[in-house]
């Protein structure tokens, strides 16, 4: 059984960073890559009339089958002066029917009184019925004690009575909230201490980065002997953000040895990561602790001479166990060492780096991570042109031409149309199609030019298409990127496409998506 217990609040207190809007596939999408890392708990988010979308999140979620983690709801006590059933909002986190329902409370008597404006006894009695009515319509409850350490602070003895209420209302959890984000590390630990003298029910940590401490707070709590550790994927939240559960997860593993479910896909730390920046269309930060792209990049001189000889005198643990790699940035004989490494992983056999294709792949690589692709989150694209320019692959038809039409009838509708002429087995296929959009409508044609030849294609969906700009130019003159995530019937695929141009662009992500499903299906004698 796990040593320690991650509950990830992205979907929720993530959700209320700045530059993150959800939609309900993004929602839907990220818990399915939040339950494959192996974290314990998702919150899917605060269902209530004004979250329409957290409302229809818990409608959808059921048919996810998640393989592990369990969906919490989240919500408040119930309003003073009235009971607990009466409360719509609590009403609502019942209804959602899942599992598990996690509710915050207040901690410091200077909310109780000018914040909710209630007794401090009535406010006692709001944590213990709130808890108590959800225990009675849950597997289990999760308290979370907002600002409970600045409420300590002010008033100890309050701060505890309000960890007892939640107790006597029969939580499975207490997670002491670090809502502000400004307690230190020694002050954490403390208190913790003091808390635990008082309370027997198992202890969460929830931290916020305002002072820069998140993480490490959530792990001082952690050697302290709370079991539960609050956080967000790659740190978003509201203000400075929350404890990043990115770093927290393999400081947890590496550094204090811990054995958390998720310890055993460590290695696709990187990949998770990668995997949520671009379903909330972010760019990904290079500095990120393990996972980022200069986590473990080296720059000339010493650093490289040492790094070469003995790893671990410039690097505090081995980059491949978070999925991540050494970059050598001023050596590029050590970076295409790395890509005929990944070479020999697709291929399966052994590549010799002075051949002429593996140099001209070597380059070709070299030229797109340059212009903007990022292969490390466009996977398919990265295989195709492995696939292509090492002759283990030749398109199976060539592109004629293909033309958009933008149109806007009287009544203000815009009309998107495409036609697109393939060269396939020495015929001509001439499609039309319109959709919502140009590149929908592109897309659409595109298939159909495809489909009498591959009849597999029709079981191709686009699940996600996503542009960032990219570069020193602005405006108009800016350099691209499209995104995109494929499936099928049985697995998902990213490719990418970099352009000045967003329709030449999204042609390359949409050729690199569709032609990856043909030689999978090559590949397996189809």
């Amino acid at each position: 059984m796990a040593d320690v217990f991650l509950y990830d609040t992205t979907l929720r207190d993530g959700n209320q960073d700045r530059k993150i809007s959800l939609s309900l596939g993004d929602k839907l999408q990220a818990a399915k890559l939040l339950d494959s890392f192996g974290f314990d708990y998702i919150e899917g988010g605060w269902p209530n009339p004004s979250n329409p979308i957290d409302v229809e999140f818990f409608k959808h979620i059921g048919e996810m089958h998640l393989t592990h983690a369990k969906v919490t709801a989240f919500g408040s006590t119930r309003r003073p002066n009235i009971l607990p059933e009466d409360d719509p909002l609590l009403k609502a986190v019942v209804a959602s029917q899942a599992p598990v329902k996690t509710i915050f409370g207040k901690s410091w008597d200077l909310h109780v009184t000018d914040v909710i404006r209630t007794t401090l006894e009535e406010n006692l009695d709001m944590i213990e019925s709130s808890v108590r009515y959800l225990k009675e319509n849950s597997e289990s409850v999760i308290y979370d004690a907002e600002h409970f350490f600045d409420g300590y602070k002010a008033n100890p003895q309050y701060a505890l009575d309000t960890l007892k209420s939640a107790e006597l209302g029969g939580a499975d959890f207490i997670v002491l909230c670090d809502t502000n984000g400004g307690t230190m590390p020694w002050e954490l630990a403390q208190i913790i201490q003091a808390v635990k003298e008082k309370v027997s029910t198992p202890l969460g940590i929830h931290a916020h980065n305002d002072s820069g401490m998140a993480v490490a707070n959530s792990l001082i709590a952690v050697q302290n002997g709370i079991t539960m550790v609050q956080g967000v994927l790659n740190g978003y939240g509201e203000r400075c953000g929350n404890a990043n559960l990115t770093t927290i997860c393999a400081d947890l593993v590496l550094k204090l040895k811990k054995d958390p479910f998720c310890a055993k896909n460590l290695q696709d730390l990187r990949k998770v990561s990668l995997a949520y920046d671009q379903i909330v269309n972010i760019p990904s930060n290079v500095n990120a602790p393990y996972v980022g792209d200069a986590a473990f990049a080296h720059k000339g001189g010493a650093h490289i001479d040492g790094v070469m000889k003995v790893s671990r005198s410039f690097e505090h643990v081995d980059p491949q166990l978070v999925g991540n790699k050494r970059v050598f940035v001023a050596s590029d004989q050590a970076g295409g060492s790395l890509v005929v490494e990944k070479v020999k992983e697709l291929l399966h056999v052994d590549v010799d780096k002075k051949d002429p294709k593996i140099r001209e792949l070597l380059l070709l690589i070299k030229k797109r991570e340059n212009d903007g692709w990022h292969f490390d989150s466009a996977e398919a694209s990265f295989e195709m042109l492995v696939y292509r320019t090492l002759g283990h692959f030749t398109t199976p038809f060539s592109l004629e031409n293909y033309r958009l039409i933008e149109d806007r009838t009287m009544q203000g509708v815009s009309v998107s149309q495409a036609t697109v002429k393939l060269h396939i087995n020495d015929e001509i296929s001439l499609q039309v199609a319109e959709g919502d959009g140009p590149v929908n409508a592109l897309d659409a044609a595109l298939r159909k030019a495809l489909t009498p030849y591959f009849p597999y294609m029709k079981n191709v969906r686009l699940d996600d298409f996503k542009v960032r700009v990219l570069g020193s130019n602005v405006g108009s003159d800016a350099h691209v990127r499209v995104w995109s995530t494929f499936g099928d019937e049985t697995d998902t695929w990213h490719v990418a496409g970099v352009s000045s141009n967003i329709i030449e662009a999204s042609w390359f992500a949409l050729i690199d998506g569709l032609t990856y499903k043909i030689y999978k299906e090559q590949k397996n004698g189809h």
